[in-house]
């Protein structure tokens, strides 16, 4: 039975176990928490069993779309707040949310601005500064689009708006962490472009990776956040690179 103003906390994990246990206690303001875990590898799943307030479901990961709809379908309450494990809501988030839920006014989605950290060190710019996301929703006005398995977007069923208070992301923790990162963002993205029947060219190899890195060091200010900012922006650019590599990969093992 869903249950009007009652929050259900929904996070999707892989190999996790550095930031399970502060994200469960950051978020434990909320009603229930569900984690959805793709067979973690490194700890995650045991952490979770630990925590008799959290409910925990092991699913096989086949896209980013896919594995938040079947969230989705688990919470039990009428808002759901979506958080990644790197991501945390600051206190004053916190009072925001609530209060938003008591007082929203026909609102069903709500987006909230992130603050990136590299480690423990803010990036203020490389191309992070005006990084948004959807994490607060109605339950039954919103799912996932199913063809963009990577930077995954809901379709909203009604009004949106904008939290006033920003969540806080440790989303690198290294420089190969990133890494590794961009290449699982950039072989969805390429697994999504070839069912879309798109082709890799020397422009994507070449031109838009310099293009992006140009953009995030230079006209987004990478240079401002010191040699963190370079890295950043390097591998983004190694990322559209890796995308298209992976895209003409693809296309050349279909026609096998």
């Amino acid at each position: 039975m869903i249950k009007s103003n009652k929050i259900s906390a929904l996070i999707i994990t892989y190999n996790e176990a550095n930031h399970i246990e502060a994200v469960i206690n950051n978020i434990s303001f909320t009603d229930e928490i569900i984690v959805i875990d793709s067979f973690s590898t490194d700890g995650t799943f045991e952490k979770l069993l630990e925590f008799k307030n959290v409910t925990t479901i092991q699913r096989e990961f086949k896209n980013f779309a896919d594995q938040r709809n079947f969230a989705l379908k688990q919470a039990t309450h009428d808002w759901v707040l979506f958080i990644d494990a790197d991501e945390r809501i600051t206190d004053k988030l916190k009072t925001e949310i609530i209060s938003t839920i008591k007082n929203h006014n026909n609102t069903v989605a709500f987006m909230v601005k992130r603050l990136y950290f590299f480690k423990k060190k803010r990036i203020r710019f490389s191309g992070f500064q005006t990084d948004t996301t959807y994490r607060l929703f109605k339950n039954d006005n919103v799912k996932y689009i199913k063809d963009k398995i990577v930077h995954e977007m809901p379709e909203i069923n009604g009004k949106s708006s904008m939290l006033k208070n920003p969540m806080l992301h440790f989303c690198f923790d290294s420089a190969p962490h990133y890494k590794e990162k961009m290449e699982h963002y950039a072989s969805l993205k390429a697994l999504e472009l070839h069912k879309k029947n798109k082709n890799a060219n020397m422009m994507h190899f070449v031109i838009r990776p310099i293009y992006k890195f140009i953009t995030n060091y230079i006209f987004r200010l990478g240079f401002l956040d010191g040699k963190e900012g370079f890295q950043i922006c390097y591998l983004s650019a190694y990322g559209v690179y890796y995308r298209y590599k992976e895209l003409k990969r693809l296309n050349m093992s279909s026609k096998i």
